[in-house]
């Protein structure tokens, strides 16, 4: 790329961080003097801090490299809201396309569809758009098609641009909205399907940028841990420097990734309805953090001698006391994954469901209970129990709604919850049954083999964290104990020599230092965990697993590295 494309880009991307500040909803002039000057002194305060500084050179150049970080961050704020906007309506627009389609396809008219869509909160920003375009003709007496035209100027999403232009001509033109969008409909997956793939192989680029920025951190951690030796510094002040630095840099990018991968939530649950799914989460959570706080109690006892103990707890290392107390956090977390598995599958079994729903009841001409009575039978997986009990609902004669929103609560999944909205709504409207299906079948399908896709790209995700979490811990456990072992070292230069010695060991707390670097392991496995399910779509509560594990990796790592160190100290006296 040469200097006039790179002086262009920079020209682009400079523009639109201006534009942006023009479409916040803050006024502009308020943000500048509320945020960004303030953030501005901020970076300049770090440079004098830097300069007052009594450390070495590199821990002085991360505190304005902090600054910058600040003062870079409250100026491409305004950006990063407006592609928030975008991302959330990209993200939505998949699901708004297909359930267009399926009201379409009923017997209400084309204004009534936009309205039915705007009224579902779940589509954020893109309910929004159709109700301004509702509005515009049912209170500006536009006509839809010039309604779109306007609405398509203003939308930040290049995908809601693309679709209300084509709708607005092919309208005018005379075409039906359904033929429309059936029509649309291979196209758009596909390019919702290229929006997804990006997604994931941006998470690609951030996975190798996070895997740098982690062992940078790391090798200056263990570099503020030994230079203090020679440098006659305060060990304990640089150290805490880079670990403000190093928490940064983790929690910048977890709202990095939360920004870059698709919003495609597995779990629905419901508000207000308790299923047996539910009460297990409930239960596990509470009898693993009840079992953890009592795990700590009785092992702080045991250790300062307050109550008397069969197992002798005094000769477990003390880096292994954090792991175990947080052990019983692997009950909520296995319980979490293991209903998190049944809702993948039961996602795996409903395109067929669906798909046979609707074509035996466009064949039979019956109602959906008594063709539940003959597809109860088959096997749908773990969503056989479900259909079981949508048929016993039904033929109780509760209401088909409350039928089938009890069906969606128990799958526990947003997408069954969408999409068995979308058919029951359809056939209340006179949507044909088969084509309802059909339609609700391949865009699930769609999602499902990218969802396999990202599963794939996740599971390499967690090999590199948990990789890197072992590299780290056993670069700062090696640093701290080679500190240690060189402190314990008396190297005088003699009475000629002004400095006196060559090792500086009067600032050392190795306690502090231990505790700091248990702190970094701690943070590193709560903010890891909370990545890891960010990355893959599903409940937080599985970051329980992670913690856990993680913790143990860097507990037990540590204590080998220290009782190796001892080892090679003792084997070299």
């Amino acid at each position: 790329m040469g200097i006039a494309d790179n002086t262009a880009a920079a020209a682009n991307v400079s523009g639109s961080i201006i534009r942006s500040y023009e479409e916040m909803e803050l006024p502009a002039k308020y943000y500048v003097l509320g945020v960004l000057v303030p953030a501005f002194l901020f970076f300049l305060g770090t440079f004098v801090v830097a300069f007052l500084l009594d450390i070495f050179l590199f821990v002085r150049l991360l505190v304005p490299v902090l600054g910058l970080l600040v003062f870079a961050t409250a100026l491409g704020y305004p950006r990063l809201a407006v592609d928030s906007r975008r991302i959330e309506m990209e993200q939505r627009f998949h699901l708004l396309v297909i359930h267009m389609t399926v009201l379409s396809t009923t017997n209400i008219d084309r204004m009534e569809v936009l309205r039915q869509l705007a009224r579902e909160d779940q589509y954020g920003e893109l309910a929004d758009e159709i109700q301004r375009i509702v509005d515009l003709v049912d209170v500006w007496h536009l006509s839809l098609g010039d309604a779109c035209r306007r609405r398509a100027k203003a939308v930040p999403s290049e995908s809601v641009t693309d679709l209300f232009e084509r709708m607005a001509y092919t309208l005018e033109a005379g075409q039906e909205l359904d033929k429309f969008l059936l029509e649309e409909q291979e196209v758009l997956i596909e390019q919702y399907s290229t929006v997804y793939r990006q997604s994931m192989n941006n998470l690609d680029v951030i996975k190798d940028l996070y895997l740098s920025m982690i062992i940078s951190m790391t090798f200056a951690l263990v570099f503020a841990i030994v230079l203090p030796l020679l440098s006659g510094t305060n060990p304990t002040l640089t150290v805490s420097l880079v670990i403000v630095m190093f928490m940064f840099v983790q929690i910048g990018f977890f709202f990095v990734i939360q920004a870059v991968v698709p919003n495609d939530p597995i779990w629905y649950l419901e508000e207000g309805y308790r299923t047996k799914t539910k009460q297990r989460m409930l239960a596990s959570t509470i009898a693993g953090f009840s079992l953890s706080l009592f795990f700590v109690v009785m092992m702080t006892l045991v250790f300062f001698r307050l109550i008397p103990s069969l197992f002798p707890v005094r000769s477990i290392p003390l880096l292994l006391y954090m792991p175990i107390a947080t052990l019983p956090m692997l009950i909520p977390g296995l319980v979490f994954w293991y209903e998190e598995k049944n809702t993948f599958e039961r996602d795996r079994e409903f395109p067929n469901f669906i798909r046979a729903l609707g074509t035996t009841e466009s064949a039979k001409q019956a109602t959906t209970g008594e063709v539940l009575d003959t597809l109860r039978t088959k096997d749908f997986g773990p969503l056989s129990e479900n259909i079981d009990n949508l048929y016993r609902r039904l033929n109780m004669r509760l209401s088909t709604e409350k039928s089938w929103r009890y069906f969606t609560g128990e799958a526990n999944s947003f997408l069954i919850q969408k999409f068995s909205n979308m058919y029951l709504i359809g056939r209340e409207m006179g949507g044909g049954p088969k084509r309802l299906g059909e339609l609700i079948s391949t865009n699930m399908n769609v999602i499902l083999n990218l969802r396999e896709e990202r599963k794939q790209k996740v599971t390499t995700l967690v090999g590199v964290v948990y990789g890197i979490s072992v590299a780290a811990t056993f670069a700062l456990f090696i640093g701290l104990e080679l500190a240690v072992m060189l402190s314990g070292f008396d190297i005088d230069t003699g009475e000629n020599i002004v400095s006196g010695s060559l090792i500086h060991t009067d600032q050392y707390n190795v306690y502090v230092l231990r505790y700091l670097i248990v702190l970094v392991l701690i943070f590193n496995a709560f903010i890891s965990s909370l990545v890891l399910r960010l990355a893959d779509g599903g409940h937080f509560g599985n970051s329980y697993l992670h913690f856990t594990a993680l913790l143990w990796i860097g507990g037990v790592t540590g204590a080998l590295t220290q009782r190796l160190i001892d080892m090679l100290i003792s084997v070299d006296m």
